[in-house]
C-alpha cells in the first residue's frame, strides 16, 4: 500500500480518537453512498456529524482542509442526505472536517478540528 494510504488510514484514527476523547459517539465509519465515503459520522450534543478527514505531511500545497473543495462538500451532502433518510435520522446535521499535519517522522502531529466547516448543499 502506498505511504499515503497509510497515513490516510492513520489520520482517521487518530481522528476517530480525537472525537472520542471529546465525547463524540461515532456511529459509522467509511460510509459510502455512490461515489461518495464519509470518513466518519458521530453524534454529539444532539447533533449528527458528518466528518471529513484530510491529512498532509506539509502545506507546500496548502493547508489540509483546503483540500475539501466544492465537489467534495457536494458529494458529503449527498452521502449525508441519503445516511439521515436510510437511519430515519430527525436531528440537527453539521458538517465538520478534521484536518491532520503530520511533522517530518509522522509521529508527531496537530489536529485542527473544524465544526460547521460548510453548509448543506
Amino acid at each position: 500500500m502506498a505511504r499515503h494510504n497509510d497515513d490516510g488510514k492513520q489520520a482517521e484514527v487518530l481522528a476517530k480518537a480525537f472525537l472520542e476523547n471529546k465525547g463524540y459517539q461515532i456511529l459509522d465509519q467509511n460510509w459510502t453512498f455512490k461515489k461518495a465515503e464519509v470518513d466518519l459520522i458521530a453524534y454529539h450534543n444532539k447533533t449528527l456529524i458528518f466528518v471529513e478527514v484530510k491529512a498532509r505531511s506539509g502545506t507546500g500545497f496548502g493547508k489540509p482542509e483546503e483540500f475539501v473543495d466544492d465537489k467534495k462538500q457536494k458529494l458529503l451532502s449527498q452521502a449525508a442526505d441519503e445516511y439521515i433518510y436510510l437511519m430515519e435520522h430527525e436531528c440537527e446535521i453539521r458538517f465538520d472536517i478534521i484536518a491532520i499535519l503530520f511533522k517530518k517522522d509522522f509521529e508527531q502531529y496537530e489536529i485542527n478540528h473544524i465544526e460547521d466547516a460548510f453548509w448543506n448543499y
